[in-house]
């Protein structure tokens, strides 16, 4: 059933490789617990200990306001076809933003993306699988293409303005660290 291992094995990177979507929890001591829904191809396994994943413009910004006060992260995935299995990486993170240093070299990384707004780094620490076996089967479609094209209509400057409105604080007030870094 559950294992617990200290670095992401080759395994677990090929079936990394294989899930459409992954789900990542933060929250702070006194705030709602936040689990988000990620795909997009906005995942990379740098190494042993390190993922990389590409935050998109959204209605809120929870994640990045948790960091500000707690680093932990984790990031969960689960077979919805294939052999059971599900995946949790736990460690702590960093959210980078444009104009940070990294933010090239990591962006780089992956698809250009309209409304890329952070990249999240999380050290890993704990890797933690389990059975999965109750998880039901579900097809891949396809990609929904509606943030995409939301972001390439308000253009760069209407997507900025929308953070401005709309990605400053979390749900419980929290500034997300948004606010330093563009107005």
């Amino acid at each position: 059933m559950g294992k617990r291992y200290t670095e992401i094995s080759a395994e677990i990177i090929k079936f990394i490789a294989q899930q459409k979507i992954f789900f990542v929890g933060t929250a702070t001591d006194d705030s709602r617990v936040n689990i988000s829904p990620k795909g997009m191809d906005s995942l990379r396994v740098l190494d042993s200990n390190r993922v990389i994943w590409l935050n998109v413009t959204g209605s809120g910004n929870e994640t990045a306001a948790h960091l500000q006060t707690h680093s932990r992260m984790t990031i969960m995935f689960a077979a919805f076809d294939g052999a059971p299995m599900i995946l949790r990486l736990y460690g702590n993170a960093k959210a980078i933003h444009h104009g940070d240093p990294e933010w090239n070299t990591l962006y780089a990384r992956f698809p250009i993306t309209p409304g890329a707004r952070q990249i999240f780094d999380l050290q890993v620490d704990l890797v933690q699988t389990s059975c999965g076996m109750a998880v039901p089967f579900f097809d891949y479609v396809g990609e929904r293409e509606q943030l995409t094209n939301w972001a390439i209509n308000k253009g760069e400057d209407g997507v900025k303005e929308y953070w401005k409105e709309k990605n400053q604080l979390s749900l419980d007030g929290k500034p997300t660290g948004m606010e330093e870094k563009f107005f």
